[in-house]
């Protein structure tokens, strides 16, 4: 090619990379809203962080001998089925970078650039990071990889002056850098709303160095020509607050993670208080009010249920926030082990009923609009088209033509306007009853797409310890009945199967029939479709479908047996059976007579579901022992062990019962045991805080000491203290053998002493379904014994949000409207706090106590 052809190639590709950033660019009004830069109308969006091109994620699909292409595409189409239009990042730049800050034009940056351009061809918009600062071994050990980043560390990358080049010769690259699919350069992409410089620095030094820092960041970048807003981390370091507003950035980017990270485990019990509002300490400075605002991160960690999303994304909004990305989505091809990042599981496939409902937060950002307030817990639950049900563990949002829930639901809306449905469950339009989630869309008068995807079966707890060896959840193809209940259908219509393998064609029994997972079109009798396989919906193609595979490959069956019964009480057992197909039988057998009496046959109750009742005559003060057994034509398989064969088998060996204490109903009700709870409690982490076993086996006590109540909070140096300790366990799961029980008690004893050789003062509270704490304060003692608490004395008191939120800036106590009646029933949670009821003058000693147990009477 001569100079001259090539010279006017290059100016047509560089117009074309103007024209694409001038195409809709966004910027920052004198308020503090991202605008679009032609309509001017405001920014929104919502959506997820997703790391398949990049460290495990990356790996394991190598490993895996997976096409990272082909599930992006199958991912990214879930993201467009979820209704979301935002996609954020922190680039590993460990992976994609050298130690001076070259960027490397590797299989990352090349798989980067693909996810980018199939996001932007769903209309997905993006918030990108480049700097990451972390290794790419998570959880697996660190690689060693070529970058800056892995030579200096964060630390130094934030001061050392050789990392700072390193970070200015990166950013620039990178904002320069064309994207091989989209031939547009990242400073130019229409769909970039904006870069936030890095992720998550944590600063120590002098304000005017931190302003410095940034700023040559910002330099660099604008270097490149690009005009997009930048943003910076302003959650971390919080009395930076100010250095950060000298800065040459346009926004502020936050996170939330209201119930911590890293339990362990599901947490259980109404975690709504700790999302009631999202308060920024210097949400009235006037030049932070000029700033753009951004939630890259968010998640309510450990959390399994679906009914809490939509109340963050409502917090956001009040507070301020336009766009905001869900981390992390899991890549579909290793969700089934969620070892990406063990505290988070979110996933359409595996995950449905949480998909939906951050589906539903996303219809929240783009209808709410910013800084409407929708008052304070628990008035706040129903809010504009949306509702949230901590004890129904249901989502929902209500339109005259959108309908979309997560769960079971008895609400009743009228569906002669409905157009969109998205659903778990049974609701006045759809009954299903497998376990995956199905969307309905009208596509014309008479004729709707229904999608179905295949059903999720969680085996065991996804925010355990996760292993590559461990399955947490399974899937499995079922014909499932459905019945949808449309005015716009009616009865008998036609269904007829479109996605790719699938040629499932019939009429409906009146509202009726059974299906498969995949993709239906489905007519109205008489009615002749316009639509085609082909066509599309909105971002969608009508016949798409993705989901993984069948991979239930053995029976199994989910059952945690209550802690307690009372005697002479009949007991219900509940059990999840997974298998294939259905089987042919479940029965219950006693352990101590397992050979000779007849079974109880467990009914299926719906789906995977089975129950049976033990009869009062059966349950007797003692241990009642028991098996389950799932037959088919020919084999039983016993649980809890899984065994092949049947109780009743003159070889069966397994002397492995469930097991349930059965009590007279007098009996105390242990709400709290050190020995088996202490590991399931949620509390702020101190080194003095420890579980000792006391002399008698199965016995101990949980000792926590606090050198000084009287201190700040590292992260908000400057914001208000808390001189106070507490610790919560959700105990509903333990009691709900003993729930009527819980009528006849009138007293809380705590079981425990105090430490360092002086009394302690405790506040002991119980939290109900509202999530609302009635409690008072004992005086406790060195030595071991019971202290009693009259239930008629408890008082509402103050609920701590537990697990700590970070930011920790964030409420330490629920802002909360009048509490209702006590109900010992209801209470569900157990409080105790070092703190309420010490002498403002003492704070500053050490107090501490030791519990072994506390108890109903």
């Amino acid at each position: 090619m001569n100079r001259i052809l090539f010279i006017a190639l290059l100016m047509t590709l560089v117009q074309a990379d103007l024209v694409a950033q001038q195409k809709d660019n966004v910027f920052v009004d004198s308020k503090g809203i991202m605008r679009w830069g032609k309509s001017k109308k405001e920014v929104y969006g919502f959506g997820v962080n997703y790391t398949a091109m990049f460290a495990h994620a990356y790996r394991t699909a190598r490993e895996m001998n997976i096409s990272i292409e082909k599930a992006i595409d199958n991912d990214v189409y879930h993201f467009a089925r979820l209704g979301f239009d935002l996609y954020r990042v922190h680039v590993w730049d460990c992976e994609i970078s050298d130690t001076v800050g070259n960027l490397l034009a590797n299989e990352h940056l090349r798989l980067f650039d693909y996810a980018l351009s199939k996001m932007k061809e769903r209309g997905m918009n993006f918030i990108i990071t480049p700097i990451a600062y972390w290794g790419n071994g998570w959880p697996q050990p660190d690689e060693k990889t070529p970058g800056f980043s892995t030579k200096y560390g964060k630390d130094a990358c934030l001061t050392n002056e050789e990392a700072i080049k390193a970070q200015e010769k990166y950013l620039f690259q990178f904002l320069n850098h064309v994207n091989e699919f989209t031939g547009v350069a990242m400073k130019n992409e229409s769909s970039i709303i904006g870069f936030e410089i890095c992720n998550e620095p944590h600063h120590s030094e002098a304000p005017a160095k931190v302003t410095a820092f940034i700023n040559r960041m910002v330099k660099s970048m604008r270097n490149s020509g690009t005009g997009k807003p930048i943003f910076y981390n302003i959650s971390h370091s919080i009395h930076l607050e100010e250095a950060y507003f000298d800065a040459a950035i346009q926004g502020g980017t936050f996170q939330w993670y209201p119930t911590g990270l890293g339990s362990g485990h599901e947490l259980g019990g109404n975690l709504l208080p700790n999302v009631n509002k999202y308060k920024i300490p210097f949400a009235n400075n006037a030049r932070f009010k000029k700033m753009a605002k951004v939630v890259y991160e968010f998640d309510a960690a450990d959390v399994g249920r679906s009914y809490i999303y939509p109340a963050m994304a409502r917090s956001f909004r009040e507070t301020g926030m336009q766009v905001a990305a869900h981390f992390s989505y899991d890549p579909t091809f290793m969700a089934n082990i969620n070892t990406e990042y063990g505290t988070h599981y979110m996933n359409l496939a595996y995950a449905p009923q949480k998909a939906l409902s951050l589906k539903i937060a996303s219809a929240v950002f783009h209808k709410i609009p910013l800084y409407k307030s929708f008052g304070v817990y628990p008035s706040n639950v129903n809010f504009d088209d949306f509702h949230v049900n901590y004890v129904k563990d249901l989502a929902e949002m209500v339109t005259p033509k959108e309908y979309f829930y997560t769960n079971n639901t008895a609400t009743s809306v009228v569906s002669d306007l409905l157009e969109h449905i998205a659903g778990w469950g049974n609701s006045s339009v759809i009954r299903y009853e497998g376990t995956g989630a199905y969307f309905a869309d009208r596509l014309e008068p008479g004729v709707w797409r229904l999608e179905v995807m295949p059903d999720a079966l969680w085996i065991s707890d996804p925010f355990g310890r996760t292993s590559p060896m461990k399955e947490v959840a399974v899937i499995n193809w079922r014909k499932w009945p459905i019945t949808i209940n449309l005015t716009d259908l009616g009865d008998n219509y036609a269904v007829e199967a479109i996605n790719d393998g699938n040629s499932f064609a019939a009429d409906a029994s009146g509202k009726s029939f059974s299906v498969s997972p995949g993709v239906y079109l489905l007519k109205k009798k008489g009615v002749a479709a316009k639509h085609f396989s082909n066509d599309r919906l909105g971002n969608i193609m009508l016949k798409e479908f993705a989901a993984p595979s069948s991979s239930v490959n053995k029976v199994l069956v989910l059952h945690q047996p209550p802690v307690d019964a009372s005697a002479d009480k009949a007991v219900t057992i509940e059990a999840t059976v997974v298998s294939g197909n259905e089987p042919a039988s479940v029965e219950i057998r006693f352990f101590e007579s397992a050979r000779r009496w007849n079974p109880i046959v467990m009914k299926r109750v719906n789906g995977y579901k089975y129950a049976a009742e033990i009869s009062e005559g059966d349950v007797k003060e003692g241990f009642l022992k028991y098996y389950i057994t799932v037959n088919d034509d020919k084999r039983g398989f016993t649980f809890p062990s899984g065994t092949q064969g049947r109780p009743v088998d003159w070889d069966f060996l397994n002397e492995q019962p469930y097991e349930i204490r059965v009590v007279n109903k007098s009996a105390p009700i242990y709400l709290f045991n050190a020995s088996t709870d202490a590991v399931n409690s949620s509390h702020p982490w101190v080194r003095s805080s420890t579980l000792k076993p006391i002399g008698e086996p199965g016995r101990a006590e949980w000792l926590v000491n606090i050198d000084n109540l009287d201190v700040a909070d590292p992260e908000n140096k400057n914001g208000e203290k808390h001189p106070d300790y507490s610790i919560r366990f959700y105990f509903g799961k333990k009691v709900a053998g003993r729930i009527k029980d819980m009528e006849t008690k009138n007293e809380v004893v705590f079981k425990g002493r105090s430490l360092n050789e002086k009394p302690c003062t405790l506040q002991l509270a119980l939290i109900n379904t509202e999530g609302l704490a009635y409690g008072a304060t004992l005086n406790i003692l060195p030595g071991s014994q019971d202290y009693k608490l009259n239930i008629a004395d408890l008082k509402p008191v103050a609920l701590v949000t537990l697990p700590r939120p970070y930011p920790s800036f964030l409420s330490y106590y629920l802002e909360s409207s009048a509490p209702g009646a006590f109900d010992l029933s209801s209470m569900e949670s157990l409080q105790i706090s070092i703190g309420p009821g010490i002498p403002v003058e003492n704070l500053g000693q050490k107090w501490g106590f030791a519990v072994e147990s506390v108890r109903l009477e």
